[in-house]
């Protein structure tokens, strides 16, 4: 099973467009896998747009896949959405990993923008629906509760065939949904212990359906910092943790000190399923995010991607 790692992107740490793309060419001569922005509409954090920044990178980038970490589908229109996405994938030659969420109840843009977060679960549902189907077959006619299409087509079609479709969240629902139309799936801020009976769940639940979700194509995150738990980024992104993701102990999910505890935390979600990895590093600032990349480029992708 190939162990492949990503670096993975929330708030903006450059002061400016330049030192984001100085970034993303060091993760593309790094060797690094895949990059990963984070979906926020609404935020008090400079956060970019994920679809926009997938579209960017497919013409600033060669070899560096990139996928949205995780995209919420029912804020978006899904016809548009799969038009964007296949657009995407045709301009880089197949480089887009899509991955798609329903997003949490106490997201801000349920209240930001006057919409109901009760019911998003079964709109998704029809939305990733429909997404496939428009990736996949000259013309969807489709009746649902939330979306009805009469001879809906896009063309070009996307260059990977077929595209991706990775799934985010934990709960039945979602561990139903990846089982029926997913081609992977992306944990949260979930610990391997946590991670473990979710992968175990999707494999058992696709077997049933007649599916299976190929074994490369489980993937988690988790932030890292080269350097010590009494860092004050470090602090404050323990803080966070804490504060949002219930039960879950920062030591358990984080991997701080060397790359010998970062290479430790990613064996213990190998071992629970996991062979795709969204690292997030935790810096001060952007000149800071660059060396934390750096070190993480050649202190511990050779050891991963060597295998």
């Amino acid at each position: 099973m190939a162990i492949r790692i990503g670096i993975g992107l929330a708030n903006l740490p450059f002061d400016g467009a330049k030192g984001f793309w100085r970034w993303i060419e060091q993760l593309e001569s790094g060797g690094f896998d895949s990059f990963w922005q984070t979906d926020r509409l609404v935020s008090k954090e400079p956060i970019l747009e994920s679809i926009a920044t997938m579209a960017a990178l497919a013409g600033a980038t060669e070899r560096l896949k990139f996928g949205m970490s995780v995209t919420v589908v029912t804020f978006r229109d899904p016809l548009v959405l799969a038009k964007q996405c296949a657009t995407i994938d045709y301009l880089s030659g197949g480089r887009l990993l899509p991955a798609f969420g329903v997003g949490p109840a106490v997201a801000p843009e349920w209240r930001a923008t006057g919409r109901e977060s009760r019911g998003r679960g079964a709109r998704a549902d029809e939305a990733l629906t429909l997404i496939a189907r428009l990736w996949s077959e000259p013309r969807v006619d489709f009746e649902g509760e939330f979306f009805q299409y009469r001879g809906a087509m896009i063309s070009p079609r996307p260059v990977q065939d077929p595209l991706p479709l990775w799934i985010g969240g934990s709960s039945e629902a979602a561990i139903r949904r990846t089982a029926r139309i997913g081609t992977g799936w992306i944990a949260g801020i979930q610990t391997p212990a946590q991670v473990a009976p979710v992968v175990a769940r999707i494999r058992s639940e696709a077997a049933a359906m007649g599916r299976e979700i190929d074994a490369e194509h489980y993937g988690a995150g988790f932030s890292f910092r080269f350097g010590s738990w009494e860092d004050g980024v470090v602090q404050a992104t323990a803080r966070v943790i804490s504060r949002f993701a219930e039960g879950l102990d920062p030591r358990d999910y984080l991997a701080v000190g060397g790359s010998r505890e970062i290479l430790e935390r990613l064996d213990e979600y190998r071992k629970a399923g996991i062979s795709k990895f969204v690292l997030r590093p935790m810096a001060d600032d952007g000149a800071d995010l660059e060396e934390q990349t750096r070190r993480l480029s050649e202190e511990v992708l050779p050891a991963v991607h060597a295998q």
